[in-house]
């Protein structure tokens, strides 16, 4: 490990946010050059390169864009900032953990883990309720509530006190994270639906005062001992008013003056809302309420919410499923002491962008610099390609819609299979294990492969295959599912009804239930595939779950397929199906193809497993009978670079001297240690060498298990540069 300190540096061939940086970009015109100088690789990691999910969202802060259309009088959405629209009519939604939706998705994929059941024994619809505004109303009720300590606490204190100042610093964070709502009229939707909820049924309605008009009373005791409820009179309700907490009456000023500071174009309305929200108080009772004109809000309120989440959802879920799909990158290295950690660099740009002839000499002068030199901090060992396109056959002929039906849209993203084959065939010489998957949907799940199989997985790559580059690529199958598309809807909430005798109240009527459908969340196996081998690449994460680890060497010979290995290293993903039946296991077994998860029941020691497990790890190399273990093309690529940099490139004494018998050779030092989980050579292995002199080619032999690989270098002749 002290030559080679990482062998899991990996690169994700996606954009996430287009107002940043990106590779080509920082790259610049590379005409005369054939790599690129220390400076620069340095810019390329400070912007594009993250070591955990909390880095790429500050590095890359995603971000949707929002602005309304006066003609439709609807709410526009786009992951790319409109150029012919004014900056102030614009409004940015932040992507990240404090977004209800990102956050909603994040919370499921926690409480899926720690029960640890299948999909169809999940209640989705109990974390899908989180972005209904009933939910939303209690998250910020929890922001008031520190609010208003925080703001007690400083108003006690004199204002010289450092504590006070210490109090300062918080409440202005808090005002910030409460302001945020302030210019954004949809995220005050859900707060406007609740205020005038709780002021016309006093509650969430479903135990409401049958919706009749409010008094407020007092409990008494009359002459003869009779329990009475008196109305409370004005000056009594004067009294009261009196005893309100002075802080109180301060922090509802404060929340005024900072909407006014902050919005040129000022509602009255809103301004009370925001009080409303972030300082109610209980003795402030509205004598009189346009109870018709409140529920004809409530009623539109509801609506624009809904048609406003609807198409929200829709734009943002390509850019969220990707965001999940780094987070499963990340989350799959679980380790006690972090080690050999993964890295991502992002290059931001989309794949097919990045594959044109103008830009792929950029790319290629930068793989150049970090995999075709004796340093080995930068180098690229994986690659991540998601979303490439599945065109399934069997759209149908031509029919009248008699019914409503899926619509067949083009999922936007995708990469296309002649995209992929460019990218794989251009950086085929710098040895990166790329792994892809392809378009997310109910083509690609669990369910999908447990009744059809992967037959039609393996004919798409076919034009892969037979190819230089096959050994370098790697298809992962099948994809993650977050929700299901047929677990995706939620009810917001229902319509509101008024009767002749004013009385307010929710309505029972099934069509006047607000319901959206989030259609399906799925994050591609290619991030959660490339996490998995980048993690047990480190000795730390191996030592933790297995004793005879050497801390030596990486995971660059670890078999993921051999004895209880699956079942040691798994995913952090859950278990999604009962798992796969045995004639689509026989399938897969047959040839070995593909990276495949599983989904199946297993237990190790009497511990039951419930995390989705790696059955085959395999690139698309194959002889014809079964395809190569990716740890194969992994080894031989490790023992390249190891024999380039002690050989001096290889110089031919120095090869001779890696291969002697001499005890401290590379290879005998290998051949020593062949007991540990991770020894570069294990039982059944060897590795042989010979020379063609007269060529000039040094041919080493790998042999794992009876097959042969061979790794063929030229020699660095007398009086040439090394």
């Amino acid at each position: 490990m002290e030559t080679i300190t990482q062998t899991n540096r990996t690169i994700l061939f996606s954009e996430m946010n287009p107002e940043k940086l990106n590779l080509l970009t920082l790259i610049g015109d590379v005409r005369g050059k054939t790599s690129l100088d220390d400076d620069k690789i340095k810019e390329i990691n400070e912007t594009l390169l993250v070591e955990s999910f909390g880095e790429f969202l500050e590095k890359f802060a995603p971000v949707v864009y929002s602005w309304c259309d006066a003609n439709t009088g609807s709410i526009q959405y786009s992951l790319v900032n409109p150029e012919n629209i004014p900056d102030n009519c614009i409004t940015e939604i932040p992507l990240n953990e404090m977004n209800d939706l990102l956050n909603m998705l994040i919370t499921l994929q926690d409480a899926k883990g720690s029960l640890g059941v299948a999909n169809v024994d999940f209640k989705f619809s109990n974390v899908l309720d989180m972005i209904s505004p009933k939910k939303i109303m209690e998250d910020i009720r929890q922001v008031r509530r520190e609010v208003q300590y925080t703001y007690g606490q400083y108003m006690e204190l004199d204002e010289e006190d450092p504590k006070r100042l210490d109090l300062g610093d918080k409440l202005n964070y808090q005002f910030e994270q409460a302001s945020h709502n302030y210019n954004n009229v949809l995220a005050m939707l859900p707060l406007a639906i609740e205020d005038i909820k709780t002021r016309l049924l006093l509650g969430d309605g479903e135990a409401a005062q049958s919706g009749q008009e409010f008094k407020a009373g007092l409990l008494s005791m009359g002459d003869d001992g009779e329990l009475k409820i008196l109305e409370m009179k004005q000056e009594e309700g004067t009294q009261l008013a009196i005893v309100d907490d002075k802080i109180n009456t301060s922090l509802i000023q404060t929340f005024r003056d900072d909407y006014d500071a902050l919005n040129d174009n000022q509602s009255d309305y809103v301004r009370e809302l925001v009080v409303r929200t972030f300082c109610p108080l209980g003795s402030t009772v509205e004598s009189s309420v346009d109870r018709e004109a409140e529920v004809n809000n409530y009623n539109t309120y509801l609506e624009f919410y809904k048609k406003s989440k609807d198409d929200f959802v829709k734009a943002v879920k390509p850019l969220i499923e990707k965001i999940l799909g780094v987070k499963a990158f990340f989350d799959q290295y679980q380790v006690k002491e972090k080690g050999m950690q993964p890295k991502l660099l992002i290059t931001n740009t989309p794949l097919e962008m990045m594959v044109k002839s103008s830009n792929l000499p950029r790319l290629l002068t930068y793989l150049n610099t970090t995999n075709d030199k004796n340093e080995f901090e930068n180098t690229i060992w994986f690659g991540i390609v998601p979303d490439v396109e599945l065109n399934q056959s069997g759209d149908g002929k031509l029919q009248r819609m008699r019914f409503a039906g899926n619509q067949k849209v083009k999922k936007p993203g995708t990469n296309s299979m002649e995209s992929l084959a460019t990218l794989m065939n251009a950086i085929n010489p710098y040895k990166i294990t790329t792994f892809f998957s392809f378009s997310t949907g109910e083509e690609s799940t669990f369910n999908y492969v447990a009744t059809e199989g992967i037959g039609m997985f393996k004919d798409k790559c076919t034009p892969l295959m037979k190819k230089e580059y096959s050994e370098f690529v790697v298809p992962c199958i099948p994809n993650i599912t977050i929700i299901p598309k047929d677990k995706s809807g939620l009810i917001l909430d229902k319509r509101m009804v008024i009767d002749d005798n004013g009385n307010v109240a929710l309505s029972q009527e099934k069509e006047d239930v607000m319901k959206m459908w989030i259609e399906g969340v799925y994050v591609g196996a290619a991030y959660g595939a490339a996490g998995i081998a980048a993690s047990w690449q480190c000795p730390e994460y191996l030592k933790q779950r297995f004793p005879n680890t050497s801390m030596e060497y990486p995971g660059v010979r670890y078999d993921i397929e051999t004895g209880d290995n699956a079942l040691l290293v798994t995913t952090s993903m859950t278990k999604e199906i009962s798992g796969f039946t045995n004639a689509i296991k026989n399938s897969i077994n047959n040839t070995g193809f593909g990276f495949v998860f599983t989904s199946d029941n297993a237990q190790h020691k009497g511990k039951e497993i419930k995390n989705v497990m790696v059955y085959k790890a395999r690139n698309l190399l194959s002889d014809g009978t079964e395809f190569e273990p990716i740890y194969k093309t992994l080894l031989v690529t490790y023992i390249e670079r190891m024999l380039r940099f002690y050989s001096g490139d290889f110089k031919k004494d120095k090869i001779l001297q890696f291969f002697s018998n001499n005890p401290n050779s590379q290879k005998s030092k290998w051949d020593a240690n062949r007991q540990y989980v991770n020894s570069l050579l294990q039982d059944g292995d060897e590795m042989d060498y010979t020379i063609d002199d007269k060529n000039g080619i040094c041919n080493i032999q790998l042999t794992f298990s009876n097959t042969t690989r061979n790794l063929k270098v030229e020699l660095t002749r007398k009086g040439q540069t090394a």
